[in-house]
Parts: structure tokens; sequence; C-alpha cells
């Protein structure tokens, strides 16, 4: 007896027991030319720009000519089909998917008739560009825009913005091993696998798995992939968090993880929760088990990033001898408490929400809004869950941790920062490149390094009208975090020196010959500074110079 492949056939999701089957759908949306460029093209830069706000009004406004003629263009149907929540009857699709015909969009288990006898998609399929040298056709459940009703509890999510903003900051040096951590509909992983020789992908749904599965045998010339050897590369694992992983060991773990904070309710199951969002625990404490947990599976030397919430206000157990509290912000301080401390990490906090905000947010989100009883009812437990635990607001950011191949050295350490302002995506490059200034600086001798300024960075001088010397010297960056320095009149003029001539050393020498004035403190004081300008990427080294 032949056995099924592993989540290959799963109830309600689309499936991928016959290879055929899916090289004919892609031959189909091949010829139609189903891409942002095409799509782009067909609807026009406002209905286009609305349709990635999740508004299909302007889209069906554009198309509503073409859905009226006998035979609408193949790329008019495909794009209703997938992304408008149109319907269609069966001439219509047999003229749009001339290869696959609808009998195949049915066994693979793409559509469905609706109460008219037409036919609607039963997912949703829209291109993505990832890392690989051409568009990828990605599969997930149909968002609240496009079905009426509540989400069900164990929807996969399909390309969001956690989604595309994890993607752009994750770091991607070639590596043998990588895992994705709750990998959805697979969007981590198709990005992992340009730059990674094998991949785990995991996830606590059987349905998200097998939307996985789909996306990667749809997708398995652009990702380089043997769809009769898939286990080659990538396996797909079911199960909570580093369960399916315990005791192995990953060069780079990425994961957008279900982070959003739920109150947790009396006699409530695992049925009753949004698998993609909800991870089931009490306020951020699933986020804090992963950061704990996550070096145990990182090689040394390996690197983890991620996505997270946290509470701002709660009272973690920090032990005041290590560290003083007040002089901590709030946001730190459950972070921190999670941390080994032999393990490096960077937290960025994007933004934060009220406890009231980030009830609407989550509750828009599951489209419980269209049931006004409950969605009053939950929005009081979500009050009631964050005072219950003294939550003044939610923090959302970015992680990144390391598992360093000596303990005894953290070039990085624990770094926290808020920038609250819009930065330059992608910044995976240049938070790799941070990282590599600390790690040199940490190698070497800062007094010996020449030194230039980066290109994207700026100086700014502003003084009182009439003032002999500027009350304020600000140095920008126009890339990456763009961040924004305060200087002293010392490092500002040790910057404008920096053309790579003399070292560090003889800049600080001449510096404080001509501004130290006796200082005992100006050297190191103006190390520091340049110190910090190096690793947050407003200097950089020149290592052919001697």
């Amino acid at each position: 007896m032949i056995q099924t492949p592993e989540f290959s056939a799963i109830s309600d999701a689309p499936r991928s027991t016959d290879q055929s089957l899916l090289d004919a759908l892609a031959a189909d949306l091949r010829a139609a030319e189903f891409g942002h460029d095409a799509i782009s093209a067909l609807l026009g830069p406002e209905a286009n720009a609305a349709l990635h706000r999740d508004q299909l009004v302007p889209a069906l406004l554009v198309l509503r000519g073409a859905y009226a003629a006998p035979r609408p263009a193949a790329l008019a149907v495909q794009l209703g089909l997938w992304m408008l929540g149109r319907e269609f009857d069966a001439d219509a699709l047999d003229a749009a998917f001339p290869v696959l015909r609808i009998a195949g969009l049915v066994e693979l288990g793409l559509i469905e008739q609706s109460d008219s006898g037409n036919w609607r998609a039963s997912v949703d399929l829209r291109p993505h560009a990832s890392d690989a040298d051409a568009e990828l056709w990605v599969a997930s459940d149909p968002g609240a825009h496009q079905r009426t009703g509540v989400l069900r509890h164990d929807h996969v999510l399909g390309i969001g913005q956690a989604s595309l903003t994890l993607a752009q900051i994750t770091v991607r040096p070639q590596v043998e091993r990588a895992l994705d951590l709750g990998t959805g509909c697979g969007i981590q992983l198709f990005h992992l696998l340009a730059h990674a020789r094998t991949a785990v992908a995991t996830d606590i749904s059987e349905r998200a798995l097998a939307f996985t599965r789909f996306n990667l045998l749809l997708n398995h010339a652009a990702l380089g992939l043997d769809p009769a050897d898939l286990g080659a590369r990538v396996q797909l694992r079911l199960g909570s968090l580093l369960e399916p992983v315990a005791g192995e060991e990953f060069d780079l773990v990425v994961s957008n993880p279900p982070f959003v904070i739920t109150p947790r309710r009396s006699g409530e199951s695992t049925a009753d929760q949004y698998t993609y969002r909800d991870g089931g625990l009490p306020g951020d404490r699933l986020v804090a088990e992963l950061i704990a947990g996550i070096p145990s599976v990182l090689r040394p030397g390996g690197v983890a990033q991620m996505l997270a919430n946290w509470e701002i206000g709660a009272k973690p157990d920090i032990d005041a001898q290590d560290t003083d509290e007040q002089e901590i912000p709030a946001w730190q301080l459950g972070p921190r408490s999670w941390l080994d401390p032999a393990t490096e990490a960077w937290f960025i906090q994007r933004e934060t929400a009220t406890p009231s905000e980030y009830a609407e947010t989550w509750l828009r989100d599951s489209s419980e809004s269209r049931d006004p009883e409950a969605y009053a009812e939950h929005y009081e437990q979500y009050l009631d869950d964050f005072a219950s635990r003294s939550v003044a607001a939610v923090g959302f950011g970015m992680v990144w941790l390391r598992r360093p191949e000596n303990s005894e050295i953290r070039p990085l350490s624990w770094r926290f920062e808020e920038i609250g302002y819009p930065i330059e995506q992608p910044v995976g490059q240049y938070l790799a490149a941070a990282v590599a200034a600390a790690d040199l600086l940490a190698a070497s001798d800062l007094g010996s390094e020449h030194l230039l300024v980066a290109e994207d960075v700026t100086e700014e001088r502003h003084q009182r009208p009439g003032a002999e010397h500027p009350g304020v010297i600000l140095l920008r960056q126009g890339a990456g975090l763009r961040r924004t320095e305060l200087l002293s009149t010392e490092l500002a003029g040790f910057v404008s020196a920096c053309d790579g001539d003399l070292s560090v050393d003889q800049l600080v020498g001449a510096l404080d010959s001509l501004l130290g004035d006796g200082d005992p403190d100006f050297v190191d004081r103006l190390h520091d500074g340049v110190s910090r300008l190096v690793t947050r990427g407003f200097l950089l080294q020149m290592r052919n110079k001697r």
C-alpha cells in the first residue's frame, strides 16, 4: 500500500498528493502572468495600492467591464478568484486554467461551490517576492476582507505586515541548517531556502503545515527543491514551540511566533484559540519562554531573530543587587528578566499600545467586531486581564539573539533601543554590519583602526543668530535604522577628520592636545563616543589600512 506523504491531505487545506496537478497550476499561473507587475498594470496604481491595504472595491470597479465580457482574460479571472472574492462559473474557470481545468482545482482543494452554483476560492493565492530569482505563489486562508463572519480559529495567515517585517530584518548569511519556528504558510521558510542548505519548519497546526507543503511543491523550481525528495532540504514537523527540535542545534532560527497577548478564559480549549497568533499562555509568557529557550537550539555562534510583544508595567523578578530597576526604562524590565546572562541580545522596540488600543487591534484582526455582543464581552476581558497584572502598555518590536562562540566574550552583550520613527527596509544587511562591527571591536584594538564616515551619514549644525559656535551638532543616518546622534564638539571634530588617513589614537591625541585642556577623562570619553559611532554604523573600519 502506498502511504500518503505527511501533511499532503489534511482536511480543509490544499492537497499536495499529486505533483502533476501542482505543476499544471503553476503552468496556468505562469501563462496568465499572475504576478506583481501584470496585476499592477491591469489595475493601475490606485486600485493596486488599495488592494495591498485589503480594500477590494477599487479593483472590482476597474475590472467590472472585464467581468461583464463573455470570456474574461485569464489574469482577470485568476485575480478575481484568488484575491478579490469573486465567484465564477465552470466555463470561465476552465478557460482561465486551461491545463489544470476545474476538475484539477477541485482535486487540489482550491475551490468550492457556493449556494449560487458558481465556484469560489477556498484559499487566498497571491504572488510574493522572495530571495529566489523568481516570484513565488503563496496560498493561505482567505482573509476577513474576502469572507464574511469571524475567522476560523485554525486560520492560516497569509502574507501580512509582520511576516514581511521579519523577512526584511533577518540577517542572511549562508548557513548549513536553519529553523523556521511557527512557519504558518511558510513565508520565512521560502526566504531561508535561498541561503540555508537544509531547513526545518515547525508549527502547532497541521493545516498550516499542509499549506506550507503545498506552497513548497507549487514553487519547487524557484526554490531549488526536488519534489520527489522534498526531505533532502526541508523537514516539516508538528509540535509546540521548541518541542519538535529539542536536542538539535541550528545556525539560524527565525520566528514570527503567536505572540499576541490574549486573556485566558476558564474552561477554554486549544480549539478556542486563534493558533496563528495566540500561544495559549497568560500575558507575555510564551515570548518569555521562547526567548529563554531559543539559545538551547543554537549552535555556538548561531543567531535567532523574531518579532515579539512584551508587557510594560508588570513586575518581573529581577535581583535588585544585579541591576537598579529605577535606572532602566520600564519596557526593558520584562525582556531583561528572560535573558540568560550568557546570551547576546538586541531588542528594538518599534511601537507601544495602551491596553484599550491593543484590545481593539486584535478584536478587529479576527473580525470579532461583526458580533457586537461578543466584541463587548471580549473587550472587557482584555482590559480585566491587563489590569490583573498592572499592565500600562504593550510593546512590539524586533529581537536578535546569539549564542556566543566563546562564553567569555560577548561583543554585543545586551542592547536595547527604542526606534519609533520609519526605518529603511530591508535592514537585515545593516543589522549584520552592526554586529560585525561589534565583533571586530571586541577582537581588535580600536586605537589602531583607520575610520571612514559611512556614505549615508550627514551632519547638521544649529546655532543661535550671531552665536560664535553651534549649540547643537547632529549626525544623521540616511539608511538602515536612520539613527540620529548628538555630538560633542570634540566628537564632531573627530568625525570631520575621519578620512582613513590617521588612526583613531592619532586623531584622539591631536584632539586632546587642542581641546582636552588637561581633562583626565577626555581621551576615555572620546574613545567611548567613537566606539558607539562604529557599532551604530556611522563610522566604518578600513581593514586594509595599516
